[in-house]
């Protein structure tokens, strides 16, 4: 359901609270790939994202991610309707953060910097100016573990704290899309054969309407997980169910790889995006 940001505890945790990278004691590596809104006639929009976090003993936890946002080719044309050929339109985020925990598995906070690129189109006609944009951006967040009964954890995150983003004068810029995250999770129980996830969270972007999420997950045997939530976003008109499979295998008692297959909401132009994720 898209609530992740009190119990994200791997190679994601950056994305979604930087504070709860604090408590991550491992070395991960991350990536995902979603063909983004494919069934609905569009075949050529992908995110893509690649993440990796390393704790240093007596520092903290240091990461840092990439997120590639490839909208695909448009054709190009003059005021005229002549054929000027085809343009690539794509966003790029890159990131450091650091999270450390202020006090030892109950309080962890941490901070992102991003790099911020994007790229339109070219100028063409009355607007001769290229349509690419270059900022930065802060993300700061906090997870709170055992919050007034065992296995409860809140977050607070606030997300792209930065100036306006000018892609042709500074009159025409846009705020930067500040996001607030506030969410709950619980382990309800958590055993040799098993362990019960559930989560909720609300975040707001900017003047945007509040949008909601809940979930849970099951793992059995440490092994298998499966996920379930509900996802609601009025503004984007993005409301449903969300569905999805994880699978684990550890082995030489170091190493753990995993598979996670996600489908969740997307909206009225296709019903689901398809989401891959790989985790070593």
């Amino acid at each position: 359901g898209r609530a992740y940001s009190a119990i994200a505890d791997d190679a994601y945790a950056m994305w979604w609270n930087p504070g709860a990278a604090a408590f991550n004691k491992d070395t991960q590596i991350a990536a995902t790939h979603i063909p983004w809104l494919q069934g609905s006639g569009i075949d050529d929009i992908f995110y893509e994202y690649l993440g990796f976090n390393n704790y240093f003993y007596g520092i903290g936890n240091i990461n840092a991610h990439i997120i590639w946002l490839d909208a695909g080719t448009q054709p190009q044309t003059s005021t005229q309707n002549e054929d000027l050929g085809d343009f690539h339109t794509y966003e790029v985020a890159g990131a450091i953060g650091y999270g450390y925990e202020i006090v030892p598995e109950k309080i962890g906070i941490g901070g992102n910097f991003k790099l911020l690129y994007s790229y339109l189109g070219p100028g063409t006609g009355l607007t001769e100016t290229e349509g690419s944009a270059f900022s930065f951006a802060f993300d700061a967040g906090a997870l709170f573990k055992d919050v007034a009964v065992d296995n409860f954890n809140a977050s607070v995150v606030i997300q792209n704290i930065g100036p306006n983003i000018t892609y042709v004068d500074k009159d025409q810029s846009d705020p930067a899309p500040m996001t607030f995250r506030a969410g709950l999770g619980y382990t309800v129980f958590d055993n040799p054969m098993g362990r019960l996830i559930t989560t909720a969270e609300m975040s707001k972007i900017l003047a945007d309407e509040t949008i909601y999420g809940v979930g849970a997950e099951y793992t059995y045997l440490n092994l298998i997980a499966l996920r379930g939530g509900y996802y609601s976003d009025n503004a984007g008109e993005v409301e449903g169910a969300s569905f999805g499979v994880g699978v684990h295998y550890k082995f030489s008692k170091r190493y753990k790889l995993g598979f996670d297959f996600a489908m969740v909401p997307a909206g009225e132009l296709t019903n689901y995006n398809k989401i891959f994720s790989l985790g070593f």
